[in-house]
């Protein structure tokens, strides 16, 4: 008696090999990117000290902001100056599984590999927090072929992993929301909450919050200046 495999059956065994293959194929070219064969990645000391554009602030003997010399209005703050509400805002929108991975989320790549072939539509992406900080610090240059896209997306793994490795959950925080472009010549969180709501970040409410981790997607769009509909509905 010839027993046959259902249609169904061979495609999930299928999609379930391809989907190990990629897996083992993206963790052996882990291990050559990390040794430099498809270039030299950040030093150590370029992790630890990274470099970014930040303003120049001139103050008066008795502490009042005269004004600011920038080439990117940015002022970076350290995570305790952080409002609560904007920590969670950020996990809940990008990286809901931060603090319990080191870098790379291996159950939302997962996620993001078999949900669309299920026919429920996309679920979304699945770049962490620690990679997005990467490619803020270091830049990601232009491709035209996918294979270098595929490589400067991998080369991105390697240094949120590392990063994770110098610093805390925390640092890596207040050092993603320091990088990020909230339009209207805002750079990081502390220049954010001061152009849109003239406050520190540390007092920003639910609401506030809510907005502008929502305009991180696109800041022009998304803009409460602009676009004030969209970025309520956002």
């Amino acid at each position: 008696m010839i027993i046959r495999k259902s249609p169904l059956r061979i495609l999930i065994i299928a999609l379930w090999s391809i989907f190990f293959f990629t897996l083992i194929s993206a963790g052996g070219m882990l291990l050559l990117i990390s040794n430099n064969a498809f270039g030299e990645l950040p030093s150590t000391d370029k992790l630890e000290d990274p470099d970014k554009a930040e303003a120049t602030e001139v103050f008066s003997a008795d502490g009042v902001l005269l004004g600011k010399f920038f080439r990117e209005n940015r002022s970076p703050v350290d995570y305790d100056h952080l409002s609560p509400n904007v920590v969670n805002a950020l996990i809940c929108t990008e990286d809901a599984r931060y603090l319990n991975h080191s870098g790379i989320d291996f159950r939302g790549l997962g996620r993001a590999f078999i949900k669309p072939l299920t026919l429920q539509g996309s679920a979304g992406g699945a770049s962490t927090i620690s990679q997005q900080l990467a490619k803020n610090l270091f830049g990601r240059p232009r491709f035209d072929k996918v294979t270098d896209k595929v490589i400067q997306k991998l080369k991105e793994w390697v240094i949120a992993v590392r990063l994770e490795s110098f610093y805390t959950k925390e640092e890596i925080m207040a050092m993603y929301l320091n990088t990020v472009d909230f339009g209207h010549n805002a750079f990081g969180i502390n220049s954010a909450a001061r152009t849109y709501f003239n406050k520190s970040p540390d007092s920003l409410t639910i609401n506030e919050s809510a907005l502008l981790v929502g305009m991180l997607r696109a800041p022009t769009y998304y803009s409460p200046i602009n676009n004030p509909l969209r970025a309520s509905q956002r």
